[in-house]
């Protein structure tokens, strides 16, 4: 179902116009404007799917802005020698026009704007919102690419496999079991790191089981190493899929290096922990989309919370940079001698 909304950038949806560190900003309705972009960054400021805490409307202004450095558009990696701004093409095309009081509206805007940039051959960055907007991110590339030829790695602390969320179906807290049940990603090739805490029941835990998911809690990766657990993940992710979806919940670090969250909960990983990972990710794995979600900005503490959700970004783009550029890395060389 289409909706009467601009699928295009708004500018910021809340606050002053900036883009992200400066790059260049496009406009959806003018391809011309990204046609020689690589990857497409674009906020989707909406918080209607929370269950609790709300504030991650926000969380898009706050990513752009999170940085002690100059807004010039350029990045250069310290350790991977590569400056994704500049080498991928990166433009922002501000946010997305997301009515608060219509949930699945909005999500449908999302969607049509993400089945826009990857049919463009573009890589679509998603700064949220809350995770509603996974059900919506995901399904527009699976429009593009095919139902099941994505795979997905889902960072967090929740597994937002909720079969309905306050009696609705949309939610923070459903958008992973939509994905499933529509058919945009296969359970055998869905991937969870970082679970803990108490929830969901058991029954939604057996329906995750019978899908074929994997999921990570924190207890088991940090007896077995986050190392282990991502070897034996891409075999997975790889295996009859054409790319993968990196999707990232910041409550999935410990509630004290990122407070500025809706649901935090105690026992995470730590931000070092969440950025190498996304680091090597996207050093090894062929990624067709990501979004960053669930930065509250009025829960956050002197902006920590915003500034990792930005170096998230920057490690991510940068992966895929030195990925594109077919350079081999070493976590275990001198930074001098790279």
């Amino acid at each position: 179902m289409r909706y009467p909304f601009r699928v295009t950038n708004i500018g910021n949806m809340y606050g002053p116009n900036f883009t992200f560190l400066g790059i260049p900003a496009c406009d959806l309705d003018k391809p011309e404007s990204f046609a020689d972009s690589d990857v497409i960054i674009v906020g989707a400021p909406i918080d209607s799917g929370t269950s609790h805490r709300s504030g991650t409307k926000f969380g898009p202004q706050a990513i752009r802005g999170g940085d002690y450095l100059p807004h010039d558009g350029e990045r250069p990696h310290l350790t991977l020698r590569v400056d994704a701004l500049k080498e991928l093409k990166v433009k922002d095309a501000g946010d997305l026009l997301m009515p608060g009081g219509d949930l699945v509206a909005s999500l449908a805007v999302l969607a049509d704007a993400t089945e826009k940039i990857s049919r463009a051959g573009k890589i679509p960055v998603i700064l949220g919102g809350d995770h509603s907007i996974a059900s919506a991110d995901v399904a527009g590339i699976a429009r593009h690419r095919g139902l099941g030829k994505i795979s997905m790695i889902h960072f967090d602390a929740h597994a937002d496999t909720g079969d309905t969320q306050f009696g609705a179906l949309v939610g923070h807290g459903t958008p992973m079991r939509r994905l499933i049940e529509s058919g945009a990603v296969r359970g055998d090739r869905f991937l969870q790191v970082g679970l803990r805490g108490y929830w969901p029941e058991p029954e939604t835990l057996d329906w995750m089981r019978d899908q074929g998911m994997r999921s990570y809690e924190m207890t088991e990766i940090h007896n077995r190493g986050m190392n282990t657990v991502l070897d034996e993940s891409f075999d997975r992710l790889l295996d009859e899929c054409d790319g993968v979806f990196l999707s990232i919940d910041i409550d999935v670090v410990d509630p004290g290096m990122a407070p500025g969250t809706g649901t935090p909960e105690p026992g995470g990983m730590t931000s070092r922990e969440l950025l190498e990972a996304v680091r090597r990710i996207c050093l090894e794995l062929p990624i067709v989309g990501i979004d960053i979600v669930e930065v509250s900005p009025p829960y956050d503490s002197a902006d920590i919370t915003a500034i990792l959700a930005n170096r998230v970004v920057l490690e991510a783009l940068s992966g895929i940079a030195k990925r594109k550029r077919g350079e081999g890395y070493s976590p275990s060389r001198n930074v001098l001698d790279r």
